[in-house]
């Protein structure tokens, strides 16, 4: 057999590999865009899938895909088709997907690659020919039916992103949040010394502090709902323009409901088709969204690499799980390489939302954003790359991690600032004197208020009980 077959359409005649499922179209953008040999991501092909099934369906229960219009089904024809788009949708065809992500800005490249797709399986499934010059079941008048790619392209992003947000992200980050919890509960009696500005404070608990982290994990939790609370709004039914030209009034609604009973997400057709179409600004949103979440985690892990630091001349408060060597020249060393990884992940989430926001802001005219695929790309991205790093962070950090109680209490005495409760007693100017004394003669607070008997001994032991100064008192 040749290595190559012959298809063509309206330019002509294209060299295709012989045994793909895709045919010119395709072909031409491969051969157009060899910029980066990053394709779609798997998530948005199997989403454009899932929305060329949605769609197959509702031009079945309108009658268009078997009425009256040019080459009518039948209904075998019909089920081909439906079981060719369930195939995208479950990744069989997964390598049947070449295109380079920095192609035509509306995504009309790779739209016609999922349609080229399915019409060859559909073909297949049929048993008929799928190399075929005449198409029984074409990419363009049966797939593309009632869609263009201005609508249904960033319909797929949606419904990528809001899907990975909801299967992936929001879990990830809950049991980040519930251990956390954990680790607050358990370690709630040890106390340590606070830091403000990297300087001595006041003490706290262990678990106050991890309370702290918890909370962040929780909101996150919150924000990323919201990141796919604003990519519900589908474009379907819009078309060319937001017009609707050439479908059916009631396809991006029906086509909305069907997405939302397959995925569980309460999807629903655009209030405007006019900006569904032309605008990326839920995206935008969405990923802004996310941009706080990664910030969130940036914190975290700095936070908890700070508090490993060490062992000896740090502040090994906690202790960091041992995984690999930590460097080539110096032997023994050990490196808190999760919490490095997952800062990193968090760069590359900063970076993307510059490309998500500048894309939105000047990729806009008139009735199409022509920066769709890096946009979704970007976006899907950054959700794969968090939902990764935190279950990463808790399977190799967090849940081995344990806390070094003798550190952190030997450093509460010694604060300066065990001073502050002082206040109410002998005034801040005096209790201010007696931090610039002991850190000048080395003793701690507890020492110069005895030798001084600054106050009586029942009373002073109580005002320096380190534990009362974890919680508010009259």
């Amino acid at each position: 057999m040749s290595e190559f077959r012959i298809e063509h359409d309206s330019m002509g005649e294209v060299q295709v590999p012989a045994e793909a499922y895709y045919a010119a179209q395709t072909q031409r953008a491969v051969e157009n865009f060899p910029i980066s040999g990053w394709e779609l991501p798997p998530e948005l092909i199997h989403a454009m899938g899932r929305v060329k099934l949605a769609c197959a369906q509702a031009n079945r229960d309108l009658g268009k895909l078997t009425g009256s219009g040019r080459s009518p089904l039948r209904p075998e024809q019909v089920d081909a088709l439906l079981q060719a788009c369930r195939d995208v949708a479950d990744g069989m065809l997964d390598d049947q997907f070449p295109i380079d992500v920095f192609q035509t800005g509306s995504g009309t490249s790779s739209n016609m690659n999922v349609n080229e797709v399915i019409a060859s399986r559909a073909l297949e499934l049929l048993g008929a020919d799928r190399f075929s010059p005449e198409k029984q079941i074409h990419p363009n008048d049966h797939v593309n039916m009632g869609q263009s790619t201005n609508d249904t392209f960033p319909t797929a992003i949606h419904v990528a992103v809001a899907t990975a947000v909801q299967n992936d992200l929001m879990p990830a980050l809950q049991r980040m949040a519930d251990e956390l919890k954990e680790k607050a509960a358990a370690w709630d009696r040890i106390i340590k010394i606070g830091r403000t500005h990297l300087s001595d404070a006041t003490p706290l608990r262990l678990g106050q502090e991890f309370s702290g982290f918890a909370r962040q994990l929780e909101l996150s939790v919150q924000r990323a709902r919201r990141a796919m609370e604003a990519v519900l709004e589908l474009p379907v039914g819009g078309t060319a323009v937001g017009s609707g030209i050439n479908t059916h009034p009631e396809f991006g609604r029906r086509v909305a409901e069907i997405l939302a009973d397959e995925t569980g997400i309460p999807f629903s057709e655009a209030a405007n088709h006019f900006e569904a179409n032309a605008q990326r600004d839920g995206l935008v949103e969405c990923h802004g969204q996310l941009r706080a979440v990664a910030m969130t985690l940036f914190n975290v892990a700095n936070n908890i690499r700070w508090l490993g630091s060490g062992p000896r001349c740090g502040f090994y408060e906690v202790k960091i799980p041992d995984l690999q060597p930590g460097s080539s020249i110096m032997p023994g060393k050990v490196n808190p390489v999760i919490c490095e990884s997952t800062m990193q992940v968090c760069a590359r989430v900063a970076g993307n939302d510059q490309t998500v926001s500048f894309s939105g802001a000047v990729g806009g005219q008139f009735q199409l954003n022509i920066m769709m695929p890096v946009m979704g790309h970007a976006t899907l991205e950054s959700i794969r790359l968090m939902s990764n790093a935190v279950t990463t962070f808790v399977d190799f950090c967090l849940v081995k991690m344990e806390p070094n109680p003798d550190v952190c209490e030997a450093a509460v005495e010694k604060s300066l600032s065990m001073c502050t409760s002082l206040n109410p007693y002998i005034g801040y100017e005096k209790a201010a004197a007696l931090a610039k004394e002991a850190f000048r003669t080395g003793k701690t607070i507890r020492q110069l208020c005895e030798e001084q008997e600054i106050l009586p001994p029942d009373v002073l032991a109580d005002v320096l009980d380190p534990m009362k100064m974890t919680e508010p008192h009259a």
